[in-house]
């Protein structure tokens, strides 16, 4: 008899030609890559350093393609946009100590959105790991503890032989819903030691599936299929999962109007009947979900900007599907079904009546209307026009990726993605400098279409030094400068707060000169030509900047009444 503990991956010949033959000249810096590889990666960002020099190293061994960036965290955002955009692990290669710490931030944000990150930093000499003071450049007492409340996971290796294990268990961490970032630390005399091991070739690391119990999907499809007054929201999650199609058919066949999160931008169509869009900071839609006598809430976790500033207050039954654990219930009791949207999405379909509602188009359409109604009162005509020509501007399948600026406020309500996957911001940790590194990942993950960065002059100052990489890499990538002179939302918050703001004003350089000086084109432009300059520039292949000079305004807020 055959047990399975008995049975064992036999290498085949030709791998055991590779292991007798490992080539001369290795280190474990080549033991890093040829796991990446073996994991299926084809593409790593980040910045070389000194006690990282053994993985850089080796990449010109490797068909690895480095993009290399000019700030840390700047490659982490980078690194982000490319795992949201392909839905693979996004390797982030760094060094110890201040590089390593600089990426804090973008990992945040990969982490708030669930985005597959896999960063490799190097460390100190094993001699110096343990948290004595021994004077090591760069030398932290635990380098690894100022990560572990950011990613998912954290793997520090201590020897050759545990790389190929350490980079496998992170990648399946960052890949298993929900995805995150993952972070794996390998001492510089670890990655510079010439290594005999065998050329890494037969790796799995196949991400578990987070199916739903069958118990919570039928009580959720009974609990649907009898509902009055059925209403969806649709989170991050639905995008993450690939459950776009799925959630269509559902919200079809029970009639349910849908809105979706900031982060769930284009999880359902714009103009579907059925949609309410994304007007969450609007007291309207906040109503019409409150009055939803069953809500299934779909990969969100109902946060601070999905609950309209956790004033919305559901009165019905709320049903939450989350493949996030730490967001299952924890702003709103529920009939949690731990899942992955997708799987969970399915389980539904195969259960759930049909539901009749001839009036459920007619009260999402009334809904939009007071939205609209109370959007026309405020006079912002000049806002609305930017961002419909953006919209006009900015090819239906091409991606965006949006910095924290008054314009993506206004486009995360106002602006239809047309699809999935599409539009993309920073409104998970809400740091700036997002938009145009990110850009240039999702650029380098897919050459065949042009990509949209839209940024503040506030947060475009974060990241001047990648318009170098965007064009050292001939990157398709048109950068949106809105300049309103300053940091324009906290500029009208502290406005609104204090009667007057405070250290908001920046003195900014001219951004058509900097591109240039860069050899990047560049052109000034106005709400009138915005349309046109930017189809222009996006026309063209490789980096551009457009630079608008206008000062926005935001609608008013509905959560302070």
């Amino acid at each position: 008899m055959t047990h399975d503990h008995d049975l064992v991956l036999r290498p085949t010949p030709a791998q055991t030609e590779a292991a007798l033959n490992s080539p001369p000249g290795r280190n474990g810096g080549d033991l890093v890559v040829e796991t990446l590889a073996g994991l299926g990666a084809t593409t790593v960002f980040g910045l070389p350093g000194q006690h990282a020099l053994g993985m850089f190293d080796a990449l010109r061994r490797s068909d690895l393609t480095y993009v290399g960036l000019r700030v840390e965290n700047n490659a982490g955002f980078a690194a982000d946009a490319y795992g949201r955009i392909t839905g693979e692990a996004a390797p982030l290669l760094l060094s110890t100590g201040p590089g390593a710490l600089t990426s804090l931030a973008a990992l945040q944000e990969a982490a708030a959105a669930s985005a597959p990150v896999l960063a490799i930093s190097s460390q100190i000499p094993r001699a110096g790991l343990g948290g004595g003071r021994h004077g090591y450049l760069h030398e932290l007492p635990d380098q690894a503890a100022s990560f572990r409340g950011v990613v998912k996971s954290v793997h520090t290796v201590r020897a050759q032989s545990q790389i190929p294990s350490a980079i496998a268990a992170a990648w399946k961490s960052a890949l298993t819903v929900p995805h995150g970032p993952v972070w794996v630390e390998i001492p510089q005399d670890v990655l510079l030691d010439a290594t005999s091991l065998p050329v890494v070739t037969a790796l799995d690391a196949t991400p578990e599936e987070l199916v739903p119990r069958p118990e919570l999907t039928a009580v959720a499809a009974d609990l649907l299929s009898k509902a009055a007054r059925p209403a969806v929201v649709a989170g991050g999650g639905v995008v993450r999962a690939d459950a776009s199609g799925k959630l269509l058919a559902l919200a079809e066949r029970l009639n349910a109007p849908v809105v979706t999160t900031f982060g769930g931008k284009g999880a359902f169509p714009w103009e579907h009947p059925l949609s309410l869009q994304s007007w969450l900071e609007d007291r309207h839609t906040t109503d019409f979900l409150e009055d939803a006598d069953v809500l299934l809430v779909v990969g969100s976790g109902l946060g601070e900007l999905s609950s309209n500033y956790h004033t919305f207050k559901p009165r019905g039954r709320v049903i939450q599907i989350e493949a996030d654990l730490g967001k299952l219930e924890s702003n709103h009791p529920a009939l949690g079904i731990h899942a992955d949207a997708r799987l969970a999405l399915q389980a539904l379909l195969e259960t759930v009546d049909e539901r009749v509602d001839d009036g459920a188009a007619d009260r999402v359409s009334e809904v939009l209307g007071k939205v609209r109604d109370r959007i026309a009162a405020q006079e912002l005509t000049l806002e609305q026009n930017v961002l419909a020509s953006v919209r006009r501007a900015l090819p239906a399948g091409s991606p965006s990726f949006w910095d924290m600026t008054i314009l993506a406020y206004w486009a995360w309500s106002a602006f239809d993605a047309k699809s999935p996957n599409t539009m993309h911001s920073a409104q998970g940790a809400g740091g700036l400098g997002y938009g145009f590194p990110a850009a240039l990942g999702a650029a380098a993950a897919d050459r065949t279409r042009p990509v949209l960065a839209v940024s503040g002059d506030g947060g475009a100052l974060y990241s001047i030094a990648e318009l170098a990489t965007a064009r050292q890499y001939d990157l398709n990538v048109t950068w949106l400068i809105v300049d309103d002179g300053g940091y324009g939302i906290l500029r009208e918050y502290m406005t609104d707060a204090f009667g007057q703001a405070t250290a908001t004003e920046l003195t900014r350089p001219d951004y058509v000169a900097l591109a240039e000086s860069f050899g990047v084109p560049g052109v000034r432009t106005t709400s009138e030509t915005l349309a046109a300059d930017l189809s222009n520039a996006l026309a063209e292949p490789g980096p551009s900047v457009v630079v608008l000079p206008a000062v926005l305004r935001m609608f008013a807020p509905t959560h302070l009444d």
